[in-house]
């Protein structure tokens, strides 16, 4: 097992140092192969014990995208530690693989989304900050992790430009819209305050964009809070939206007003079209408005 366990720490080295994956998903990987070998319990694992761990995940009542995580995770592991030669056997080789749920993004129509982005009241200093967050997201399609980790260097209003730093460090250069440089625009005087009365900011406060009413950075947290609250306020369903649904809605919008799909996917820093491709998948009804429009047998 201490083999195990030391193939464990190495192989997640190499997805920082090889693959170049986020901290966030590094950390994800360890709470799931921590949770694997403590199911193990000092054994040699067997394909048995796989599959045993395999139905121990359905009866806990985890959804079968999250199992399908899990065990890639274990799959990967194995994977590596044979090909490292630390184990002579795969366990997992028989593992079937597990059907995801359906990929396709959930995503607001636009006139939902205008509702939600101009929610916020623009007469407190919380509703200017939300504005902002909420136009950003929308605007640039940015993840929230992008926006909340965003550092005024990073902004250049007067070109109307952002670089978003995304997973694996990769950079991207993203336009900004004339309603989300107004946001901005608009928040930055509240921000400068909000920073200034800060005792002692360290440096990830002090370059923040987007800040809470304490003035400190705000948190991926706070940022669903806020735009599941301003989904409320305007009759959308909380429970239904996060910051993801605005990056999904912006980049299904641009799709279906005709964008190509190498532009969405650098727009969302995919680093493959596969990825971006999901989102060629259109609603029934914008099928049939494509067909009377350019099929020339429609009429």
């Amino acid at each position: 097992m201490s083999d195990l366990v030391d193939g464990l720490n190495e192989y997640l080295s190499t997805l920082v140092v090889d693959r170049g994956l986020a901290n966030n998903t590094v950390l994800a990987y360890r709470r799931d192969l921590e949770d694997y070998v403590s199911f193990l319990g000092g054994i040699d694992p067997q394909p048995s014990d796989v599959d045993r761990y395999a139905g121990v995940l359905t009866e806990r009542g985890l959804a079968p995208a999250t199992i399908a995580r899990k065990l890639a995770a274990v799959k990967g592991l194995h994977r590596f530690l044979v090909t490292e030669g630390r184990s002579e056997t795969d366990p997992t080789r028989l593992l079937p693989a597990v059907r995801r749920a359906d990929p396709f993004p959930k995503a607001l129509a636009v006139h939902q989304t205008i509702a939600l982005v101009e929610a916020p009241d623009l007469s407190t200093v919380a509703g200017r900050r939300d504005r902002a967050l909420l136009e950003f997201l929308y605007g640039t399609a940015a993840r929230v992790s992008e926006a909340v980790e965003l550092a005024l260097g990073d902004l250049d209003l007067d070109e109307r430009t952002v670089l978003l730093t995304g997973k694996g460090n990769r950079q991207r250069q993203v336009p900004l819209g004339g309603a989300t440089v107004d946001a901005i625009t608009h928040w930055l005087p509240d921000r400068s305050r909000l920073a200034a009365g800060v005792r002692r900011p360290d440096s990830v406060d002090r370059d923040a964009v987007f800040l809470n009413l304490r003035g400190r950075r705000l948190s991926r947290q706070s940022a669903f809070r806020i735009v599941r609250a301003h989904a409320a306020r305007v009759g959308i369903d909380p429970a239904a939206v996060s910051p993801h649904t605005l990056r999904h809605s912006a980049a299904t919008h641009m799709v279906e007003a005709g964008a190509d799909l190498r532009s969405v996917q650098v727009l969302l820093g995919h680093a493959k079209i596969s990825t971006t491709q999901v989102y060629t998948r259109v609603s029934p009804q914008h099928l049939v408005e494509i067909f009377f429009e350019s099929h020339p047998r429609s009429r």
